[in-house]
């Protein structure tokens, strides 16, 4: 079986991991072909013309709702979905919600639920770009993201 090439260049996704008070980051179980059953953050194409923190703030409003506000970088995975014939480019980025908001899942043809997670309790499988973060499979990673380090503030020190 040939693998069929949608592009034969990379698109651009903006991934946004999304803390809330106590240190727990959010993520939605997908329900595409596109990683399907897997978990993963909010997040989608980069449009035209678009910066990384406003396509963040879009892709963050329309698939949860939340209103976020200066989203930081963190680092660049580059992800090849062989069997789907697709080459990213995942850029992620990362805030803090400080104020009370309910997710929302706005997006239910793509995403099955959202749920709160602890970092040493992810669930799995995890969406590849996801899972290479978490390894360090990464580009422009700041070493301080440690998952070992005290995340338990309102401001998390990882991913900053």
């Amino acid at each position: 079986m040939t693998n069929t090439i949608i592009s034969d260049y990379p698109r651009v996704g903006v991934g946004v991991l999304i803390f809330n008070h106590k240190g727990e980051m959010l993520l939605g179980k997908r329900k595409n072909a596109h990683g399907n059953a897997l978990w993963g953050n909010p997040g989608g194409h980069l449009e035209f013309g678009e910066s990384l923190e406003d396509c963040a703030k879009r892709e963050v409003l329309e698939e949860t709702s939340f209103k976020i506000s200066s989203p930081s970088f963190v680092a660049v995975t580059n992800d090849v979905f062989k069997k789907e014939g697709k080459h990213y480019i995942s850029i992620f980025m990362k805030v803090v919600i400080t104020e009370n908001q309910t997710v929302q899942n706005l997006e239910p043809h793509k995403t099955e639920e959202w749920k709160w997670f602890s970092l040493d309790r992810l669930p799995s499988p995890l969406f590849p770009p996801l899972k290479q973060l978490f390894a360090g499979k990464t580009y422009g990673l700041k070493q301080q993201m440690l998952i070992a380090e005290n995340i338990e503030t309102s401001e998390p020190s990882a991913f900053q």
